[in-house]
């Protein structure tokens, strides 16, 4: 057992082990990584009522499913990750877990499986919830959402790694975090789909962190994105996943912020 423990995904498994204790004793951040994103998908019910989804192919099905799926990314996995990375750093854990056989890749990592795992779970269910209540049918392309849900955890979660370091305090998480939230979700098409904005506007919310992530989604049930129009999506999520991936590794913080 101790041996399992010395390679790279025993030791993030026994961090993230840890990591789920720690989350699952945080009401507050418990209660904004599960119920939050369970809960707006409804008022997007409302607004969907009020778009013309026929003039542009959609349904609410079609609206509702990437929505509730940008959502669990945005609070179980971003937003609570931004805490996370923040109190583990004011509280010098970060700082000794360096100090043992973790490497920096492995920490990371290893405290944000959980919140990961948390948000594909949301992700899951509300995929199947939107499946039973609003007949939405089985994705045309599902490789397009599986690669679209799985680039959204890794950009999260690096730019919640990003965040966290120009966080000052744990309080302030919620502040510091609130600017990308508040935008993808006006801009990104989870409360209003791209194809009902003007074209110019369009344009600059496609390259927007979390757009390609949910025309990726989207495109997955609808099945009308071609190969060529998949390209832009994924390059976009790449180049996010990769200036995340820099921004870390130039100004992460270990230490605590004085």
């Amino acid at each position: 057992m101790s041996g399992a423990l010395t390679t790279p995904v025993g030791r993030m498994t026994a961090l993230a082990r840890a990591e789920l204790t720690l989350l699952g004793r945080n009401r507050s951040a418990l209660l904004s990584a599960v119920f939050v994103p369970l809960a707006l998908p409804f008022s997007v019910r409302s607004v969907s009522d009020q778009m013309n989804l026929d003039d542009v192919g959609l349904s609410v099905g079609l609206v509702m499913l990437p929505a509730a799926i940008g959502f669990s990314l945005l609070f179980a996995v971003y937003a609570t990750l931004v805490g996370v990375f923040a109190a583990r750093r004011e509280e010098l854990v970060l700082k000794r877990l360096r100090a043992g056989e973790l490497r920096d890749t492995e920490i990371l990592c290893g405290a944000a499986l959980p919140a990961a795992a948390l948000g594909l779970a949301q992700a899951l269910i509300m995929t199947a919830g939107c499946a039973v209540l609003l007949d939405v049918p089985a994705p045309k392309t599902p490789q397009l959402a599986v690669v679209g849900l799985l680039l959204g955890l890794t950009v999260c979660t690096a730019l919640a790694a990003v965040t966290a370091s120009f966080t000052r305090t744990v309080e302030s998480a919620q502040v510091t975090s609130l600017p990308l939230v508040l935008v993808s979700m006006t801009a990104s098409g989870i409360v209003v789909p791209l194809e009902l904005l003007p074209d110019r506007l369009t344009a600059v919310c496609q390259l927007l962190p979390l757009t390609p992530v949910i025309t990726l989604v989207r495109g997955g049930w609808s099945g009308d994105l071609s190969a060529y129009e998949t390209l832009g999506p994924l390059m976009t999520a790449l180049a996010w996943t990769a200036v995340g991936v820099f921004a870390v590794r130039r100004w992460f913080r270990w230490e605590p912020r004085r």
